[in-house]
């Protein structure tokens, strides 16, 4: 069985001696390297692409929110910190889980089997991928597989997922390219659907592709992506 892959990311060399020392006895994870703050920590994420990171929430310079909002793919985050009130925020953004330092043995004993639960399920589904989205003073860690829609709002888009909707600093563009192109297609020039979502096609008067989703909303494909559409699926 695979190895779950991790990186440590915090500014105390204590914290990060004390993090190796605990995940010694599980035998799973593998230790890739650590990082001690959050400019070195985004090099090594994208270089090393781990499967999961524990990160400090409150660094100098950047803290932990600050880097996850600057990477495309988010790996699956345990937060550690020594602040409830970041831990809560962690909590509330659906981050795996949190640890408050110092970190007691059977929390993370806690976490580690939920981290074993979610990986081992991805050993039979394509693990997705996720991104980081700071709305004003919310925070949202979002699987790319939940989201139904993008839309294109100037430079910048507008994420649809379950009943919510934010917004975010990349352009429909820039999201496109780092999508899966099986599961997500670009429909016009401003939307992007998940087709996964999508529950019905049919053709409008001037053979334009109408693409009603699950969540009853219609949207209508240019002529250029109908027909490419039509292609790639034989449809």
């Amino acid at each position: 069985m695979s190895k779950l892959r991790y990186l440590i990311i915090d500014d105390e060399r204590l914290a990060r001696e004390e993090m190796k020392w605990s995940l010694k006895p599980y035998p799973d994870l593998e230790l890739l390297g650590e990082a001690t703050n959050a400019f070195e920590a985004e090099e090594r994420i994208k270089k090393l692409q781990p499967d999961l990171i524990f990160l400090d929430v409150q660094m100098p310079g950047k803290s932990g929110f600050e880097l996850l909002e600057s990477l495309d793919q988010v790996p699956v985050v345990i937060f550690t910190t020594a602040f409830d009130q970041y831990a809560v925020q962690a909590f509330e953004m659906n981050a795996l889980d949190y640890l408050v330092k110092p970190v007691r043995e059977e929390r993370l004993e806690k976490a580690i089997a939920k981290i074993r639960q979610q990986f081992h399920h991805s050993q039979h589904t394509k693990k997705p991928a996720h991104l980081f989205v700071k709305e004003g003073e919310k925070y949202h860690f979002i699987a790319l597989q939940e989201l139904h829609q993008i839309e294109s709002i100037g430079n910048y888009a507008r994420l649809y997922f379950n009943n919510e909707k934010v917004f975010f600093k990349r352009s429909l563009n820039q999201l496109e390219k780092i999508l899966d192109s099986n599961l997500f297609f670009r429909i016009n020039r401003s939307t992007i659907i998940n087709t996964g979502f999508i529950e019905q096609l049919s053709p409008d008067a001037n053979g334009r592709l109408l693409f009603r989703l699950k969540n009853g909303e219609t949207h209508t494909a240019s002529s250029r992506q109908s027909a490419l559409f039509k292609n790639r699926n034989m449809f």
